[in-house]
């Protein structure tokens, strides 16, 4: 199963709130550009469209609390701070951007101010708007659970 996250430029906004609001979609594979996806209500791979993708009724959803990528209390999960399995990051061109999750110790979590792929200032951070986080980029990013 394959995650594609929509808007980078809104998920360091989503990971500093502790990931109350999403920007990831979720299918076999699905992919958006950066500031289309932002607006992207009707689109069924867009987490802001309820009925599609960021159905919170989904199995498998990232966005359904019961699911084993949405429980707090799963150690896949993207919400759990202690998980240590949490979904991996790539970019369109196979580039790996970090672990999807609200972990601030783990190293490669986007959520650790201090590490490579969640610092705003490193090249390889999601969250550095003048780097891989650039909204304006076009670059589409994936998320990919762990088996």
């Amino acid at each position: 199963m394959i995650f594609a996250i929509m808007a980078p430029h809104r998920l360091r906004r989503v990971t500093m709130r502790k990931v109350i609001t999403a920007t990831i979609a979720m299918a076999a594979l699905f992919s958006v550009s950066g500031p289309v996806a932002a607006a992207c209500p009707y689109d069924s791979n867009c987490l802001n469209n309820p009925y599609g993708a960021g159905s919170r009724y989904k199995a498998d959803g990232l966005m359904n609390p019961y699911s084993r990528y949405g429980s707090s209390h799963s150690n896949q999960s993207w919400t759990n701070p202690y998980a240590t399995d949490a979904p991996r990051i790539y970019d369109q061109s196979g580039n790996y951007r970090g672990r999807l999750s609200t972990n601030r110790h783990d190293p490669d979590s986007v959520s650790n101010p201090y590490g490579r792929y969640g610092n705003k200032y490193s090249p390889d951070s999601i969250n550095n708007p003048y780097g891989a986080g650039n909204p304006y980029g076009g670059n589409k990013l994936y998320v990919v659970p762990q088996r």
